[in-house]
């Protein structure tokens, strides 16, 4: 009862982004502009997956409605509680190696590969899950799973719980896949004046 009481609470506060409440947010949708250069880590994933990274057929944001929230919530704690952060440097011995989790260990990529997965099984069109580079306000690099719906884009991260609008983080976002092209990316125009420091919750 608590878990569904949370899961309606955090619903209520997503839905309340595009209906012009007092705490509702600019620009719920991320801007993005021309193509951009792949990660050289995922156009090494696509080679080796190409079924993963080809064109898609590029569907409406999806309808944002309680069931479909609480799928979202229930995946990202599942895969961010069930999978322990390893560097690639650890588990392969290279700087970068996009995969899925690995005995239950990963790095950003790999949290964000596992929830693209999960969500897509459960009915979300693939090119409303985006995988997202940002930069974090110390300056490292960071992936993460933005989710494209009717009331904005929301941003699925292993280092934040919560399921926050993309533009409530403290990220900068660079650059984004294509929702018409798994394989191709383009770059992220965010104009806002992120705040360096740390990030909350971290």
């Amino acid at each position: 009862m608590a878990m569904q009481k949370k899961i309606l609470i955090a619903f209520a506060a997503a839905a309340a982004l595009c209906v012009g409440a007092a705490t509702a947010i600019a620009q719920p949708f991320m801007p993005t502009g021309g193509l951009s250069s792949q990660p050289v880590g995922h156009y090494e994933f696509c080679q080796r997956t190409a079924q993963e990274c080809g064109p898609t057929r590029q569907a409406k944001p999806v309808e944002l409605t309680r069931e479909l929230w609480a799928r979202i919530v229930e995946i990202n704690n599942v895969v961010n509680t069930s999978v322990t952060p390893r560097t690639d440097a650890e588990m392969w011995g290279v700087e970068e190696y996009w995969s899925y989790p690995v005995n239950g260990y990963g790095d950003c990529e790999d949290y964000v590969l596992e929830k693209r997965k999960r969500l897509i099984q459960a009915g979300v069109p693939e090119s409303n899950l985006l995988i997202t580079v940002v930069r974090q306000p110390n300056g490292d690099g960071h992936a993460v799973l933005t989710i494209n719906t009717h009331l904005g884009d929301f941003i699925l991260d292993n280092l934040e719980p919560l399921i926050l609008s993309w533009n409530e983080t403290e990220y900068r976002f660079l650059k984004r896949q294509s929702p018409s092209h798994a394989g191709r990316w383009v770059a992220v125009e965010d104009g806002r004046d992120v705040l360096v420091g740390s990030v909350r919750g971290r």
